[in-house]
């Protein structure tokens, strides 16, 4: 985990991946904030705390991880609103939170710890807040980046719905993404499987720049279609669910 998240804080600002991954969650944040600009936001799994700069355009974001190792590249940028925490296990009140993020978490909590964090960040919000969450998808693309991000699982649009409904979630957005680079994801994952699965983080590594320049602007395509139509296949799930009002 130490080396996918010092990875990660190399990659997040300028990786196609990452850009992608900022372009197809905007219109859901949007969405969930209905023109807000004071919400009360969670984050899930901060890692190294990058995305709550994104999450505070609409309001009051703090951030916990399990991994503390993470949390010190946030606090080495000045961020003092994160702390170590599991999200099986949130330390706040019932209701205190608008709006609760987790980005690739999920698909590394044994399935135990997955019931209860999900039953925790349904306690935490307040009655009609959301929940927006980004997991792996697709078992056939374990490879070794499953290795080093720690993956217990992959996620179907089928086990994602059934795991957040009874949880008490309503959905109110369910699409695959990254569906632009799904043949390339699905050759480098094949290969790898061939080979035998090994702990890199040669995919985390942000590529040459035509390369990555290429590769950002079909995610970039990707986005725009995705505010018309959700995509059949795809590296990963991202989900907007909402706790009812009543």
């Amino acid at each position: 985990m130490d080396r996918l998240l010092e990875a990660t804080a190399r990659a997040e600002r300028h990786h196609f991946w990452f850009r992608g991954f900022r372009r197809f969650v905007a219109p859901l944040l949007d969405r969930a904030a209905a023109g807000r600009r004071d919400l009360q936001i969670l984050d899930c799994g901060c890692g190294t705390g990058h995305n709550l700069l994104m999450l505070r355009r609409f309001g009051r974001a703090v951030g916990i991880d399990l991994t503390f190792s993470g949390l010190q590249y946030a606090i080495a940028r000045g961020d003092r609103k994160v702390a170590q925490a599991s999200a099986g296990c949130l330390p706040f009140s019932p209701g205190r939170f608008d709006l609760v993020t987790s980005f690739d978490v999920l698909y590394g909590l044994p399935d135990e710890v997955e019931e209860a964090a999900v039953a925790e960040m349904f306690r935490v919000l307040a009655p009609g807040g959301h929940l927006l969450l980004n997991v792996a998808a697709m078992p056939v693309l374990r490879g070794n980046h499953s290795v080093l991000g720690g993956e217990v699982r992959r996620y179907t649009k089928r086990r994602l719905r059934r795991v957040l409904e009874s949880g008490g979630f309503e959905i109110r957005r369910l699409t695959y993404t990254n569906a632009g680079t799904l043949p390339l994801t699905m050759g480098v994952r094949f290969a790898q499987r061939l080979l035998g699965q090994k702990e890199s983080a040669v995919e985390i590594s942000v590529p040459p720049a035509p390369v990555n320049a290429i590769l950002g602007g079909v995610l970039a395509i990707e986005s725009v279609a995705l505010r018309f139509a959700d995509m059949p296949a795809g590296s990963s799930l991202l989900c907007l669910a909402r706790k009812p009002a009543i």
